[in-house]
């Protein structure tokens, strides 16, 4: 979102708004009612131990895990979400942290895999795709050597990009990316949170899920801390710090005592 995000947030209506999401798993308590606003063009840092409830709750809004009990709008309609095609169908991408890429396709095969085009006669339009690819990868500021290269030869901050062009060809309201920096080195790290400030830039609300906070400090308008299932804090950008939001995933209380 633009520099002031609480200013802007007063004045635009989310795109996604979720109430009260529990989900259970046998007899764990995985959501404890959980409420969150996505708004276009804000980066959402979900945080968290492992278990706390942040990958599940990404789950619930790509429709992988169904919640006994939610409440969710979307653009301001009442919606129903009970599988993985009702979110796509309605503008949110997922961009899970095994990519989900083909390592024997090349990167065009890769990006229209299953939404290929065909002419006239029924026959691959390679040189069409092969145009959008180049369009849609220079619009997000990626550099490949060739879009016919296969996967298996690119690097992982290039798999990582590939992934998130995929999800853009869609024009997606709603991007979610889990663990994006994962085994990445530094200047792959760089050039995926290159790539969540285009997506910003471009009005899509994004949602990540992370353990590095010091890259998601870097990228983020909000954090939202989870802890043991339960959305424990909610920091905007002008209050985010390290020591804060640390304190709020252990439940500590020294950020506190230091603050009074």
């Amino acid at each position: 979102m633009n520099t002031n995000t609480a200013e802007v947030i007063e004045n635009v209506a989310p795109i996604m708004s979720l109430r009260h999401v529990h989900q259970y798993f046998g007899g764990v308590q995985a959501l404890i009612d959980v409420d969150m606003d996505i708004y276009p063009g804000e980066v959402i840092a979900l945080v968290g131990d492992n278990g706390a409830g942040k990958s599940t709750f990404l789950k619930v809004i790509s429709g992988v895990n169904i919640p006994q009990q939610s409440e969710i709008e979307f653009e301001g309609k009442t919606i129903t979400i009970s599988n993985t095609l009702d979110p796509v169908n309605l503008g949110i991408q997922t961009v899970y942290q095994d990519l989900a890429l083909c390592d024997n396709l090349d990167v065009v095969q890769n990006l229209f895999l299953g939404r290929e085009i065909v002419n006239k006669f029924g026959r691959l339009n390679e040189s069409e795709m092969e145009r959008i690819a180049r369009e849609c990868l220079d619009e997000m500021g990626i550099e490949l050597t060739s879009v016919r290269a296969k996967v298996s030869d690119l690097s992982g901050g290039q798999r990582q990009a590939v992934a998130i062009a995929r999800a853009m060809l869609g024009s997606p309201k709603i991007v979610l990316l889990d663990e994006p920096l994962a085994n990445l080195g530094l200047v792959q790290r760089e050039q995926v949170g290159k790539l969540i400030l285009n997506l910003r830039s471009k009005n899509v609300g994004v949602v990540v899920v992370s353990h590095d906070l010091a890259e998601v400090f870097a990228v983020c308008d909000r954090v939202v801390v989870f802890r043991l299932g339960e959305k424990v804090a909610e920091i905007s950008r002008p209050e985010i710090t390290k020591e804060r939001v640390v304190a709020e995933i252990t439940g500590s209380n020294t950020f506190m005592e230091e603050d009074e």
